[in-house]
């Protein structure tokens, strides 16, 4: 690292003001800047036509058919925005122990990928890889004998999921679900059947955190989850050395891009990684960090365009390259004024 140049001052006013003092000087000297292209916007799918279901919890998220998804990624594109992550909603009568439904090369989110490549094929898709959207229990994995999430079982389900995904036409597949060793098998797996070119984003350290309950809601998951403990898999919010190390082990296994899941509590998180790897480090602004600020907003004790910008400029400051954020469209547009 290069040393700080030190100096002794000369017996003068010191005045930093002087480049905070108009509009296009503060742009001029910005260090961190938030644009368009650093977002990705999370969508979720359902099955129907015509569909437009607001999500409770999160006002201005909404569950979409795929023929509305499609309407969806072509605003994206227009706004600027370069990707969306798919979250499917399952009908319950597709969800089982073993969460078979995700290997369905005619499932919802892979139907859902192919149609909106038909219609933008310019708008990068991630796609996400667990198995909580499909299972009965609502866990990412599947259960063993002793009610817990069976690491190595689940893997080898993960790795058939993710070349189903890839073969669906996503861009980028994003194993969510914290199994041990789960990125360098899905790795030979997408390169065995021919899909070198298909990224990975590992969520390398995503905490066990209480602020997901309305995205498992939008899901159809929260009421699911069973005896075993996603605490067993999530990492603990207490622990910030770990997330290095979890880091450091996917980008052993090959890892393309890093995911910090939550953002704005988990700032540190975002730095320490941002620092200890030479790959890009994404940020997760989750469901529940995104409907307290809605709730704010609609109590009147925030303002919401320069919260909203605040907050994922402070994520960005911290070392995250893009951010997901339920947020994406109102701020790709406010960015455009």
């Amino acid at each position: 690292m290069t040393p700080r140049m030190s100096y002794t001052p000369l017996d003068l006013p010191v005045r930093p003001r002087r480049l905070r003092r108009a509009p296009w000087l503060r742009a001029l000297v910005a260090e961190t800047t938030l644009r368009a292209e650093d977002l990705i916007w999370p969508l979720f799918v359902q099955e129907g036509e015509g569909l437009v279901t607001p999500v409770d919890g999160l006002p201005g998220v909404n569950r979409l058919s795929i023929d509305a998804l499609v309407d969806a990624a072509r605003e994206a594109a227009a706004l600027g925005i370069p990707a969306i992550a798919l979250f499917p909603v399952t009908p319950p009568e597709k969800k089982t122990d073993d969460g078979r439904e995700a290997l369905n090369a005619d499932n919802l989110v892979c139907r859902a990928i192919r149609a909106v490549k038909q219609a933008v094929p310019e708008i990068g898709i991630v796609a996400d890889v667990a198995l909580d959207p499909y299972t009965t229990h609502g866990h990412d994995g599947v259960l063993g004998a002793d009610g817990d999430v069976a690491n190595d079982t689940t893997v080898a389900v993960l790795c058939k999921q993710a070349v189903t995904l890839a073969q669906a036409g996503c861009d980028i597949v994003a194993p969510s679900d914290m199994m041990d060793g789960r990125v360098g098998e899905i790795r030979t797996a997408l390169d065995d059947a021919g899909h070198e070119q298909i990224a990975i984003l590992s969520y390398a350290a995503k905490y066990a955190s209480a602020f997901y309950g309305p995205f498992r809601a939008a899901v159809g998951s929260k009421n699911n989850l069973g005896k075993a403990d996603k605490r067993t898999y999530q990492m603990n919010p207490a622990n910030r050395i770990e997330a290095v190390r979890e880091a450091s082990l996917d980008l052993a296994e090959g890892a393309d891009m890093l995911m910090v899941k939550p953002a704005t509590l988990y700032l540190d998180i975002i730095s320490d990684v941002a620092q200890a790897s030479d790959v890009p480090v994404f940020a997760y602004h989750v469901s529940g960090e995104y409907a307290m600020l809605k709730a704010a907003v609609a109590a009147g004790m925030l303002e919401e365009k320069s919260a909203t910008l605040e907050t994922l400029l402070a994520i960005k400051r911290a070392g995250a390259s893009a951010i997901l954020t339920y947020a994406a469209r109102d701020v790709a547009q406010w960015l455009k004024e």
